[in-house]
């Protein structure tokens, strides 16, 4: 049977804000979403029976599978929209995992166009968001791709122009960051600073680059920096070698550096790995841009 490839791509927060906890013990966000173009690589293919299986070219990424969000995407197409056929899966990581940067969420909302696709159910992007918030707040955005504000728990989407072209520097420093854990040591109801996202919108609408690396926030660093200097090392590194600003995606341990040019993002991405091994750390070091689902 035909196979059918997917480029799965990875998001960073331009910005983020935690309104406040909600009774539910969820969180009010308000945070301007973008994708990059690094990605994972997803090939698909029909069975004739219905099973769903799963390779990974990573180890660490597959776990449970029952819990694996690329599985389960694929288990909920076929319970929704009575899809009696199985599908194999081949997923190549490339996105770093654990990074704040949505590697499961990406790959899950590749996994649901795809099978909307195999399976010619004619479902359109807004039907698939509806569906997936589902299996997780970030995956409704990865379906929909591009810049956006995303507000309430995260499913709450508004396009936003793309920002002007620019380079960026993505390390992931060997840490690994429980989501959870950030959001438990956060107290949003008691934060004194919050980013200001209506600047960081209206600087996007003005296509005004510097004005917007100006607006790049995050209040999940207040947790994630304090527990681990190297993040502020690493923003410091960015900043000290051309970066207009540096900023933590998500709960972290990702950061993401943004440069005019992409000979001085690549000088810095040198500059940064050989100061890391330097000191004994292996990081993930990529250079990319923005990714404009429009382009």
């Amino acid at each position: 049977m035909e196979k059918q490839s997917y480029k799965a791509r990875a998001k960073i927060n331009l910005a983020l804000d935690v309104c406040r906890r909600l009774e539910n013990g969820y969180h009010e966000v308000k945070m301007v979403m973008q994708t990059v173009d690094l990605y994972d690589e997803l090939e698909f293919k029909k069975r004739t029976d219905p099973d769903i299986i799963l390779s990974v070219n990573s180890r660490d990424y597959l776990g449970d599978l029952e819990n694996n969000l690329v599985f389960q995407a694929a288990k909920l197409m076929r319970q929704q929209y009575g899809i009696r056929q199985g599908v194999e899966i081949r997923l190549k990581k490339n996105i770093p995992v654990a990074a704040g940067m949505a590697g499961g969420s990406t790959d899950a909302a590749v996994t649901m166009l795809a099978m909307n696709d195999l399976y010619e159910l004619g479902l359109t992007k807004e039907e698939l968001m509806q569906q997936a918030v589902q299996l997780g707040a970030d995956i409704p955005f990865c379906i929909l791709g591009g810049t956006a504000l995303a507000e309430g728990i995260g499913e709450r989407l508004t396009p936003l122009p793309a920002p002007p072209q620019a380079s960026l520097l993505i390390v992931k420093p060997p840490i690994m960051v429980p989501t959870k854990w950030v959001y438990e040591n956060l107290h949003a109801n008691a934060l004194e600073r919050h980013p200001d996202i209506d600047g960081m919108v209206e600087a996007l609408g003005q296509g005004d680059l510097k004005r917007m690396t100006q607006h790049m926030e995050n209040v999940m660093e207040t947790v994630t920096e304090r527990a681990y200097p190297i993040i502020t090392d690493i923003k410091k590194m960015m900043s000290g070698s051309g970066a207009m600003n540096a900023l933590m995606s998500g709960s972290g341990p990702s950061i993401f550096g943004v440069f005019l040019e992409e000979e001085t993002a690549r000088a810095a991405a040198v500059y940064v790995d050989q100061t890391l091994r330097t000191k004994g750390i292996e990081a993930q070091v990529n250079v990319t841009g923005f990714y404009n689902t429009e382009s």
